[in-house]
């Protein structure tokens, strides 16, 4: 079947058509700075690692409503880790082992809310897995 959008562009096919957002704080739930740098890192390493590569934007600015809390709204910087995954990566196995990434600083950086968007669908996660 012919690609029209690859034989304008010069390209080839599409090959990652997969979104994946991961948002990565600056600040735990209480405004005190975290180690932002360690996990976008880390978020760029498991990414890069199971799905052949991340982009990380600069930071933006954010306001988070901790509804646990009383609705107080925590101002942030986060950062945007992007990437276009192959289809035939997206396996259990990878999703697995991608789960690290926001059950680990929640956990450890005090979150009340780690932010993933899969292919439009965003995923709160707020309960953290046990430190293995």
């Amino acid at each position: 079947m012919a690609d029209p959008i690859g034989k304008a562009l010069g390209s080839g096919r599409a090959g990652g058509t997969r979104l994946f957002v991961l948002f990565v704080p600056s600040v735990d739930r209480d405004g005190k700075p975290i180690e932002h740098d360690r996990w976008v890192d880390r978020a760029l390493t498991i990414l890069g690692t199971l799905f052949r590569g991340a982009t990380a934007y600069p930071r933006g600015r954010g306001k988070w409503r901790d509804d646990e809390r009383g609705g107080k709204l925590v101002t942030d910087e986060p950062t945007m880790v992007i990437l276009y995954a192959e289809p035939k990566a997206v396996t259990p196995a990878n999703l697995k082992r991608l789960r690290e990434f926001p059950h680990r600083p929640g956990r450890e950086a005090n979150q009340g809310k780690v932010g993933i968007v899969i292919d439009g669908e965003y995923r709160g996660i707020t309960k953290y897995d046990k430190e293995s």
